[in-house]
């Protein structure tokens, strides 16, 4: 996130924006039912995909975060001057402490206070995609927002938030050699990063999930939960081959948010 990019955001983030309310006081209501999983990437695991985070997991959906990036990188007082932590090893409440210690004034004045004061309802701290554990039990991560579902470390669909996020997946899937043999979805949708444009990123991602949980839905009930539910590439055939559908269909009501597509594997 770019510091000129996060001053343009300023100026709608220097407040709880309705979305940081939600986040306080609950979303909207629980319709019961099957619930895809899904993952958010962008290169910092800080403004985009955290945006994404929350806002499916007020809509109910099992959901974790991740960032592709080596370090994670906050704008600082200049571009030759950002913020670098580690991944795994920082929270966001720690980094949130830190800035407001150096300057208050800066720091609120171009959104990040606001945005980790954010991040730090939702988890812990920024993960890294590329050291996430496919399928290992996230036994220390049931604390976080959208955690009920995502117990078991694998996810249905990963939505990127830029391209170069989405290629660091796809590689990173690449070199893991599909270990379970289990179909993802990966889609990349270009989000300017900058808090304005997460926000409204934030309900074009909310609004894919919902089109591509109801398909979803229906080809589980026609192949059976315990079948659908396990993975396998026949179980999913059906739901698999109506996603590029589904994706044309909401980048039409989405048009300045481009999209990419392609089937990988964990």
């Amino acid at each position: 996130m770019s510091a000129v990019e996060t001053a343009a955001g300023a100026a709608s983030s220097s407040k709880p924006d309705q979305n940081e309310q939600n986040g306080q006081n609950g979303g909207r209501e629980d319709s019961g039912g099957f619930k895809l999983k899904f993952c958010t990437v962008c290169a910092s695991n800080q403004n985009r995909s955290m945006e994404g985070h929350l806002r499916l997991s007020l809509a109910n959906y099992p959901v974790i975060s991740f960032g592709t990036g080596s370090l994670v990188r906050l704008p600082g007082p200049s571009i030759t001057q950002p913020n670098v932590y580690k991944f795994n090893e920082t929270s966001y409440d720690s980094i949130y402490r830190e800035l407001e210690a150096k300057d208050p004034r800066l720091y609120r004045a171009n959104g990040l206070l606001n945005m980790l004061g954010r991040n730090r309802q939702v988890k812990w701290g920024p993960e890294r995609w590329q050291d996430w554990q496919i399928g290992m039990p996230r036994t220390k991560h049931k604390d976080d927002k959208g955690a009920d579902g995502m117990e078991g470390g694998v996810a249905d669909v990963v939505i990127t938030c830029e391209e170069r996020c989405w290629d660091a997946v796809i590689e990173d899937l690449l070199n893991r050699g599909s270990p379970l043999n289990r179909p993802v979805h990966v889609i990349n949708i270009d989000i300017k990063d900058n808090h304005e444009e997460a926000s409204v990123g934030g309900r074009a991602i909310v609004d894919l999930a919902d089109s591509l949980n109801k398909i979803a839905a229906e080809e589980r009930e026609k192949v059976g939960a315990s079948a659908f539910d396990s993975g396998s590439v026949g179980a999913r055939a059906g739901f698999d081959e109506r996603v590029p559908d589904v994706l044309a269909e909401w980048q039409e009501r989405w048009p300045n948010l481009p999209a990419t597509w392609t089937l990988a594997w964990f």
